[in-house]
Order: structure tokens, then sequence, then C-alpha cells
């Protein structure tokens, strides 16, 4: 045997060696593996060849695997081990636990974790029953030496995250080991405490003296090992141990707080322990970490920690542990606050600490720290505090909101990105961010925060952060515009988005408009800084600048402080003076060249800034509507380049105002003037020959044509395309601002209102509306027209120049895909565009503009629309016209602005004439095609696996392509059935009580964490689905999508229809004769879904509940679904027997419904799918052994006793209760 054993070992520790040689081939690597495994599973003589591999005098790897096999023997096959074998493996454990290892600081970590494991392992299967001294046996071995002690440690961190936090036992195992530790916490926690305590002082002790810093460092580890197992337990215990003592733990973490070595862990257990939630009750005793000397233990470790900013003025390298250490006591401070707001104001009485303040300058000494990281982290508690009903009303609070507006002044400016060396920050971030772009894009994050929080001050302090504003504009106004260095464009004397200026700028304009929105929100108009904001105003509308960055900043600030424009007219000319001469702005004299990104950007803001004055201010501007016309006609007639973009911003802002005439006359002779150029182009014979032809339509975009990029010929073609998108552009705009009065007696005085419903409300009409009708037959041809230049004929067509011009744009396709987009995106070069970007770009603009234009079309002109004779065939005849060309990338726009406008919008009375043939065949088309798409996309995952071995080279862009396409269907998918879901589902929320976040503290001690069952679905039909179900084929329709959808590879689809629409639509047909065929599919269909997303909690919990709901209410009349049952593997039929026996019977014993729920998910368990880490992974069986604690049954029947009446029960000589 012996002999044996030794000739094994010597040919695994070979095979070990081979595995762990980084110049093995493959092909021996892989075989030496199987030879490893194969012994763990086959072999006899596991035990003894894994102690003699586990031997300290073989090398790390070697020992680590004799560890691994014994770890295998006991997790696989400890069942089948006879008692006297499991004993021997018990005490060769605890063996190599007293003296397998080398010294604490030789010994490596990884075998110390795997001997830990063995001994974690064991007590899984047999403690406390089998094993009832296993503590007194750790506690024992800690006298040997700190190696022994670390390992007790190791293996009482790894019991706890297998049984609470992994949870990997069974329930009954875990219930028995959890209450076992819960019965004996107060013992471990004085363990824990004693090793903790010796083991620091006998650091301390040691760590200065010479020539004995070996041992000094031996206790540290253990110090330090000892702090992370009460991590592990401090997370989930009762308050009671972490509190008692007048919170003697606290303040032993505090004390820690000023040891290097140890600091970090200590501020660990302390987050996780002042984190905790809990009874109020409970955590009241957190309170005394606002005594001075603990505030005073975590201020003094958190400056020596950073001492070494604070150093010099030169920039240092950070030392990573002591920046982690940092973060945590930051971290301990936030849910110090997060405590502190919870217990004051609260039932339990707690009164704000006498010194919060010092609390409040540890905070603000974190969020004014270079590191950008720290300062966000700080956020979540300034605004809980500026929230807080009572603290927010304390002086210190309000002294403190000050000083925090004034730090978030410098926290706002876009510095310390990792590739630059401008700010102390920088070396922060190369420490927490990989690269430029993940730090801009945390900062957008910090910096939309930080803006929140900034309102939430403003609300306390509203006055003094309107003067820090006024402050910060008025001195950006005067400061001279600095360009910085390296900037492409500082020889022109102009910005990039890098220049100090900007930076500044930027950050200001971001702190205006937060404080700005706040005091108008908040102060009376008496108490508004009326003056000074008019002030300010003026001196914005003064500064002049050529720089279109910072001109986009002044842009911002005007609109900013143009509320206050309402109680001083006398400015208002000169803001429209001002945003007018921005729509025109440019940047030198030279009109031809394409402008940059940045100059466009101050265009379209003005644009954006009139439009948005126009609509919430309307009343104000309506005097200056006749010097606002004229400018406009100015514009319009001038030489000055305007985009179509830009003329028809323009005009919807006088539409804005033209519903102030509540004069229906006068608005539609406005309307008739405006629109009348745009009506007679598009409704010219040269453009209805262009528009309902597609190849003559081709030809007039040019997209037929072969140019270069210097042809006249594009020229031509570039100013029909123009054409084009100006006329639908001016339409969308009108169709979308043209209204009537809100006020029905206005509207009434105006001419609007045409008559009544017969349930009373009134019928509006719209200015706008005969023009609109006039548009309406070409606009309908061009989207018949751009649906056939899909087909293959109308493809062929196009030139070798736009062969690609019905591709998905390259921007766009970033964003299917979630790629990120460029970091500054050359703000400041000019934006040129090839002929074929500019055609890709006309054709996407062009087909998502008719929808908006048809789809506003509803809600704004109401029965004027609906009453259009055969409207339903119309619109099918041109949206829905070679359906079966159109790629999904243009589908997905014609369903959610088309076709969910119209459902929104759609009065009742027009659910027949015009939705339900919209609906019925496009859920019918829907359905066919998105099968067969996903069909596809099934195929090529199965055979990709089956050629994976095959070493199939893609090339990259086709895998690209494929990813696209497949992201694609995803969001059509999705599409789709929002758009179902939109048409059908009425959501009725149901009431829930509210939840406590004292909840969830105990239950931890209870039986185990369950995960919450859905409950029975709420919803309803919408007037719109019950309008549906009448029409049979569209509704066996949706409820064919639907069921088939769940089983498409998309879980947040199959979650959400599983949850919301399979049931709601199923449940009102039950009640009819369903086919038993159709009962069936429905029921498979539910679990095909499982097969396929079962491995995922949510998608399985909604799925589970499906089938229940299904089974319950269809089993009794469809006995077919006990034949699809009896089909799932594994299943018990004697189960299922006693669930349908329950379910039939009247008579028979009815179960609470958590407990149905469970024994209908057990009956169905065989047909959840695995996921494929899971699939090929050996079970670990793990038997329960005899209960600790049985529930005691009464002997005798209490009903029928006859001593039991309730005169006994309450008699003096009854002496049993």
């Amino acid at each position: 045997m012996a002999n044996q054993v030794a000739a094994m070992c010597e040919q695994l520790i070979k095979a070990v060696n081979v595995m762990m040689d980084a110049e093995t081939s493959q092909t021996y690597r892989l075989e030496a593996l199987k030879f490893c495994e194969d012994f763990k599973e086959t072999s006899s003589i596991c035990v003894p060849c894994a102690l003699q591999l586990a031997d300290k005098t073989q090398l790390a790897v070697v020992r680590h695997f004799g560890f691994q096999m014994l770890e295998h023997v006991i997790k696989f096959r400890w069942n089948d081990m006879q008692q006297e074998e499991k004993v021997q493996v018990k005490e060769c454990a605890m063996q190599l636990l007293s003296n397998g290892t080398h010294p604490i600081l030789e010994e490596e970590s990884h075998i110390k974790d795997a001997l830990s494991r063995i001994i974690v392992e064991m007590i899984k299967r047999e403690w406390p029953q089998n094993w009832p001294d296993m503590l007194k046996e750790m506690e024992k071995l800690t006298s040997q030496g700190e190696a022994q002690t670390e390992l007790v440690m190791l293996i009482l961190l790894r019991l706890a995250e297998d049984v609470i936090t992994f949870q990997t036992l069974p329930q009954q195992r875990r219930r028995d080991i959890q209450q076992t530790l819960t019965q004996n916490m107060d013992s471990i926690f004085t363990f824990l405490m004693a090793i903790l305590h010796l083991n620091v002082e006998d650091y301390r002790k040691l760590k200065g003296i010479p020539g004995h810093e070996l041992k000094a460092r031996a206790h540290c580890r253990v110090a330090v090992t000892t702090l992370n197992t009460l991590a592990g337990y401090i997370d989930w215990v009762s308050l009671v141990h972490i509190t008692s003592g007048n919170c003697h733990l606290l303040e032993i973490l505090c004390l820690l707080l000023s040891e290097p070595e140890l600091q970090l862990e200590a501020a660990e257990c302390l987050l996780i322990a002042i984190s905790r939630k809990g009874k109020l009750e409970d955590r009241k005793p957190f309170m005394l970490l606002f005594d001075d000397v603990a505030i005073h233990y975590i201020l003094s470790a958190a400056q020596s920690a950073d001492g070494l900013e604070s150093s010099g003025t030169q920039p240092v390298e950070v030392v990573e542990r002591r920046y982690a250490f940092l973060k945590r006591l930051c971290q301990v401070l936030c849910a110090l606050g997060s405590q502190l707001c919870s217990l004051v104001g609260s039932d339990v009485e707690v009164e704000v600490p006498a010194n919060l303040i010092k609390y409040m300058e540890a905070i603000l000494a974190f969020t004014t720290h270079a590191s950008v990281f720290l300062r966000s982290s700080t956020l979540s508690t300034w605004g809980a505090l500026f929230r807080h009903e009572t603290l927010s009303q304390d002086a210190v609070v309000m002294e403190m909101a000050i000083k925090f507006v004034r730090a978030s002044m410098n926290n706002l400016v876009k510095m310390g990105f990792p590739s630059r060396n401008d700010h102390p920050s920088c070396q922060y971030s190369r420490v927490d961010f990989d690269s430029d772009e993940d730090f801009h894009s945390f900062f957008n994050s910090f910096r939309a925060q930080q803006g929140e929080v900034v309102r939430n001050a403003c609300r306390i302090v509203p006055l003094e952060a309107f003067h820090i504003a006024a402050e910060w504009l008025r001195y950006q106004i005067t400061s001279p515009i600095d360009v910085g260095d390296a900037t492409p464009k500082a020889a022109e004397g102009l910005c990039s988005m890098l220049s100090p200026s900007v930076i500044q700028w930027d950050a200001m304009t971001v702190f205006m408009e937060c404080v700005v929105a706040q005091i108008l929100k908040n102060l009376g108009d008496q108490k508004l800084p009326i003056d000074q904001s008019m002030e300010l105003l003026q001196a914005v509308l003064n500064y002049d600048t050529k720089d279109p960055l910072i001109l986009s900043c002044v842009l911002t600030n005007v609109s900013a402080l143009f509320p206050f424009v309402t109680h001083r007219p006398h400015l208002l000319t000169q803001v429209l003076h001002k945003l007018f001469k921005s729509i025109t702005f440019e940047v030198g004299q030279e009109t031809k060249a394409p402008r940059s990104r940045a100059v466009n950007n101050v265009r379209r803001h003005a644009c954006s800034s009139i439009i948005k004055i126009c609509r919430d201010y309307p009343q104000l501007i309506l005097p200056c509507f006749d010097m606002f016309y004229n400018h406009v006609k100015k514009l319009f007639s001038s030489n000055v380049p305007l985009t179509h973009l830009e003329k028809c911003s323009l005009m919807e802002a006088l539409v804005l105002i033209s519903n102030q005439f509540k004069d229906f006359a006068k608005q539609k002779a406005f309307l008739d003037e405006l629109m009348a150029s745009v009506v007679a182009e598009w409704t010219s014979d040269e453009m209805k020959h262009v528009l309902w032809n597609p190849v003559v339509f081709l030809t007039f975009v040019g997209a037929d044509q072969v140019v270069t990029e210097q042809s006249k010929e594009a020229d031509v073609a570039a100013i029909n395309r123009g054409r084009v998108g100006f006329c639908l552009c001016a339409m969308l705009g009108v169709v979308k601002r043209a209204r009537w009065p809100a006020d029905l007696e206005e509207a009434k005085a105006g001419d609007f209102v045409v008559g009544y419903t017969p349930t009373g409300a009134p019928i509006y009409r719209n200015p706008f509306a005969a023009q609109f009708l006039a548009l309406l037959p070409n606009l309908l041809a061009l989207i018949r027209t751009q649906n056939s230049l899909f087909t293959p004929e109308n493809r062929a067509r196009l030139s070798d120049t736009f062969s690609r011009a019905h591709d998905v744009m390259d921007l766009e396709k970033k964003v299917v895909l979630g790629l990120s987009q460029p970091l500054l995106d050359g703000y400041d070069s000019p934006v040129y565009r090839t002929n074929l970007e500019r055609m890709q770009g006309f054709f996407t603009q062009l087909y998502d503009s008719c929808f908006q234009v048809l789809g506003n079309a509803g809600p704004s002109l109401l029965q004027d629309f609906y009453n259009i004779d055969r409207l339903a065939e119309e619109i099918a005849g041109s949206a829905f016209v070679s359906f079966d060309h159109v790629p999904d990338y243009r589908l997905r726009p014609m369903i959610h602005i088309l076709i969910c406008f119209l459902v929104l919008s759609c009065p009742q009375e027009y659910y027949d004439s015009l939705l339900c043939p919209l609906l019925g065949p496009l859920f019918a088309f829907m359905l066919q095609t998105l099968n067969n798409k996903w069909q596809v996309i099934n195929q090529r995952t199965s055979i990709n696996g089956e050629e994976e071995e095959e070493e199939v080279v893609c090339q990259e862009s086709q895998v690209t392509q494929e990813m696209l396409e497949e992201q694609l269907v995803r969001l059509l998918t999705r599409e789709v059935l929002d758009l179902l879901t939109v048409s059908c589902i009425s959501k009725k929320v149901p009431e829930q009580a509210a939840i406590k976040e004292e909840i969830d503290e105990e239950d931890v001690m209870m039986d185990s964490v369950q995960t919450a069952s859905p409950a029975q679905p709420t919803e309803e039909l919408t007037e719109l689905g019950k309008c549906l179900l009448r029409h049979e084929n569209i509704y066996m329709t949706l409820l064919t999508l639907s069921f088939t959808s769940i089983s498409w590879k998309d879980t947040t689809n199959c979650h959400r229809t599983a949850s919301m629409v399979c049931w709601t639509l199923l449940r009102q047909v039950v009640v009819g004769n369903l086919l038993p065929e159709a009962v069936t599919w429905f029921f498979t269909s539910v679990l095909r879904a499982l097969q396929v997303h079962g491995q995922h909690e949510a998608c399985n919990a909604t799925l589970c509940q499906l089938a229940m709901l299904i089974y319950e209410n269809l089993r009794p009349r469809y006995i077919d679904l006990r034949a699809v049952m009896v089909q799932i593997p594994n299943i018990n039929e004697k189960a299922l027997d006693n669930y349908d026996h329950r379910l039939m019977d009247p008579k028979a014993l009815k179960v609470g419904d958590k407990k149905r729920k469970d024994q209908f998910k057990k009956l169905i368990a065989g047909t959840v799918g695995k996921a494929l880490c899971q699939q090929f992974r050996k079970e670990v069986h793990i038997r329960n052994l005899p209960l600790l604690f049985k529930k005691t049954k009464p002997d005798k029947d209490i009903l029928n006793s006859d001593a039991m009446g309730l005169t006994a029960l309450f008699s003096p000589e009854n002496t049993t209760l």
C-alpha cells in the first residue's frame, strides 16, 4: 500500500509540474490535467496520496494540489465514507492545522486558504450534531502559535461566508449552523476580541524593538486576519454584539485607525458596523461616535493618511493603501451621517449632537479633497442633511451649507484628467480611472449629483447661494479669456474644450442654472433679488465674445436669468437681440467653409433658447410679435445663410407666440401666410412627380448619381434634399406647436370650439388643419416611396457612391452596440462629412420626420385628422408598403413614433375604424418576422458552438455586423412588445405598506433569505385592449406573440412580458372554450421559456408564477395539462397527484399561498435550464443531520378534550397553563 501511494504520488507530482510549467505544450497540459482529474474521481487511495502531497516538505503547487484532493474527497465522497474513515480524515486535517504549515510569515496565502476550506467543508457536513466541540477545538488550536491562530480565523471567516453570504448549503443544514453560530455568538465575539486585543498589544510592544521585527509582523498578520474575520460577522450578527459594553468594539476599531498596518481593515469593520440597518432603538448607541474622542481619532487618522499631499506643493505619487484607507474613512463618515439622519427627529428622541460642527467639518474636508472620487462619496450625505426636516434648520447645517456651496464652485470645474498633470487631482484619477473616457463619464455623473445637492443647499440658504453665483459670474465676465497653450486654435485666439476659460465658464454656468432655478422655485416674488438679477443679466447681455464655446455658456446664463425679465420687461428686446445675433453667429468672414461643431452648437443653442422663451413666456413676448415676425422675414429674405433647421426653429417660435392671439381667424391667417411658400412647394406638380415615384425621387436627391466631393451635381442634389427637408421640418414645427387656448371660455370666444361630444367635452379645431390636409397626400406618398426604396430593384438603382446609403450610420451603430463616443469630439474642428454620410443622414432624418409629422397630427388636429375618409387604409397603404424589405432599424421609428403616438392619442370612438385595421396586420407581420429572425439567431449560436473547435476565424467586421443585427432584432422586439403593452395593458399598482429600513435586520437570523414571490398580477386590459379582444384574429395574434416572445433570448423582454402581459391577455379568454391544443401550447410555451431563461432568478420567479396561474386555472377543465406535466424530467408523480387532488377536490385541505408556490416550483424544476457555467459542474450533496430543535406536538386532541372549555381555561384550578 505504501509503495503504491509513493509511486502514485510521484506520478501526480510530475503531472502537477507539467500543468504549471509555462513551457508545456497544450496537449501535454491537457493530458496531465486529465490524469489528475481521473485520479481524484476514481482512485481509492486519494486520502493517503493527498496527505503525502500536502506535506510541508513539498513545493507549494504540489501541496496546494494535495489540499484540493482532500477537499474533493470531502465534497464528493463524504456521504459514502464509513464513520472510521471520516474520523481519520478529520484527525489528519486537524493534524495539518497543528503542524502542517510553515511559520505564518513564510507560508503562502493560497495554502492557508486551501487548508481552511478543508476544515470548513467538514464543519458544513458534521457540525454541530456530530462535532459538538468544534469551537473548543478551534480555541485550543490558537494557543499553539500565530500560524494556527490565523488558520482558525480563516476557518471562521470562510464558514460565515459559505453559510450567510453565499448560502452554499441546503436549507436545513444552513439553518442548523446559523442557529448554532447565533447561540454561541457571545463566546465567539469574546474569543475574537481577545485574540485581536492580545495580538495588537504584542504588536505595539514589539514593533519598535530591534531584532523583534518578524515577531511583530506575525502578530500584525494575525490582527489583520482577525479584523477580516470580524468584518464577516459584523455584517449580520445581532446589533447587541456590536454595541455591547458601551460600544467597546467600535471604540477599539476607532483606536486602531491610528495604526498604519491595521487601519484599512479596522475602517472596513467600522464601515460595515455603522452601515447596519435595524430597529432605530438598537442603533441609538451609534451616536456615541459623535463624541469628541471618536471624531478626533477619525480626523487625525485622515490627516495622517493624507499627509503626503499637505507636505509640499510638488505632486507626490499616491500611496494606494493609504488612499484606499481614505476612501473607507470617508465612507465611514458618510454612514455615520446616514445614521444621524435616521435617528434625529425619529421616535427614539435623539438630540442633534453638540459637536455636529466637527463632524461636518470632517465631511467638508473630504468634499474639498483633491480626489474626485472622495468628493463624490460625500454628496449623498450632504443631500440627506440638507433635505432633513430637523437638521436642515439647524444653524450649524445652514452655516456649513454656505461653505458647501462655495466648495462646489471648485468641484464643478472639470479638472483631473488622468492623462494630464495640470491639477492635484490628476494623480488620484490615475489610480481611479483607466482612461480619460472613464474619467469624463464619471465626472458627468458626479457633476449631475453635485448640481442636485447644490439645489438642496439652495433651499436652506437661497440668497447666500445666489450672491455666490452672482459673484462668480461677475468674475468670469471681467476675467480675460485664457485659451491655454496646448489648444489647436490657440494661434487664432480661440478656445478648445480644455482651455482654462472654457472649463471655468462651463462650471460657473452649471452652478448658475442650479442656483437660479431653485431660488425661483422657493422664494416668493417679494424676496427675489430682482435688482441684482437685472444687473447681472445686463452685464451678460453687454458681454461680447467671438469665442463659440464661451458664447454658448453666455447664452445658457441668459436663459437661466430670463425668468427675472417677467418682473422688469424693459430688457426683453435686448435679450431677443442677443439671441437673434447668435443665430447668425460666424467665427470668420468665410461662410462657405463647413462650420465647426462649436459654431453650429451656438446657433442651435440660440434657436432652442428662443423656442423655450416663446413656449414658457408667450404672453410676455406677444407685444413684440410684430418686431419678431419682421426680423424673421428679414432674415429669410437676406443673404445670411441659415440651415433649414434654424429657419424652422424661428417659425416654431412664431407659432408658439401666435397661440396667444386666441382668435381662430387671425391665427389661421398668420399660419396661412407663414406656411404659404411651404404649401406651394410641397403641393407643386414638380414635387408631386418626385414624391410619388421612387425612381424620380432617387434622381431628385442624387442617390443614383456617381459624384465626387467637388462635383456640381452634388450641389444641385444637396439643394433638392434641402427643399424636401425644409418642408418636412416646417410642417413638423407647426403641427407640433399650433394649438387652441387652454381655457375653455377663451377658446369659445376665439371661435375654436365647433361642438361638444355626447359626454359634454368640447370639440376644438386647429387653425392649421386645412393646410395640413392639403399637405397630407404628398406626405403619405413620400412615406410609401421611402419604403419602396428598400426593394431590390430600387436598391440596385443606387450609384456606387451611395450603394451604402441605407446602412446604419456609424454614430447610430455605436449607440446600438453601447460603444463609448469620442471624448471631446473635435468641437474646434470643421464638420466635414462625405457625400455618403450626408446621404445617410438625409434618409435617416427624412424617415423620422415623416413619422413625426404624421404621429403629431392626431393629438394636434383631433377630429379633423381622425375623420379623414379611409384614413386607416391610407396610412397602411403608405407606412406598411414593402414591409418585407424595410430593415429593422427603420421599423423601430415607425413603431415608436407613428403607431405609439396614434395609440396614445386616438379617441375611443375611432378604435374600430383606425387602430384595429392598423394593429391587426402590424402585429401579425411582426410575429412572423421576429420569429424568423430569432430562429436565425438561435441557429447561428448553435452553429458557432459546433464550429468553435474547428478554429473558424471570422473577420472582425463580420462579427460586429452579426452583433449589430442581433442587437437591432432585440431592440425591435422590445419596441413591438412595448407597443403591445401600451395598447392592451393598464397597470394598477397595488398598495404596499411602507418598507421600513428596520425590517431587513434580524431576518437574517431566521430561516432563510427567500426571493420575494411575485404577487398576483394586478394589470387589466385598456379600453383599446377590450376593443381588440372583440376581434378574435387580432387577439389570438397578440396572445401568440406574447407567449412566443418569452422564449426568445432576451431576458429583459421575457421578464416584462411574462409578468405584465401574458396572463393579463390569457385571463380574458380562459372562461371561453379554448381548444385543448391551444391550452397545451400556452403552457408548454412557458415551460420552454423556463428552459431558456430559468437560470435567471427574476425570470424564474415570473415564469413559475405564470405557469402556476395557467395550470391552476385551466387544469380542472383540461386534463391535457397533466399529460404535459408528466413529461417534465424527474417529476415526482406522487407529488403531482397530491397537488392535483388539492386543486380539483373542493373538500381537500388547502395549503398557504407560499407553500403552494413552492410545491409547484419543485414540480416543474426539471424544465429549468442551467447557465452555461453550471451545465458541466459536478453537484455537491450535503446530507441533513438530525434536527436540532424538534417541534413538539400536543399528545391529545385539544378541541375534543373535556377539560378545555372556556370555563376550564380560565378557572383557578387549572394548572396546565
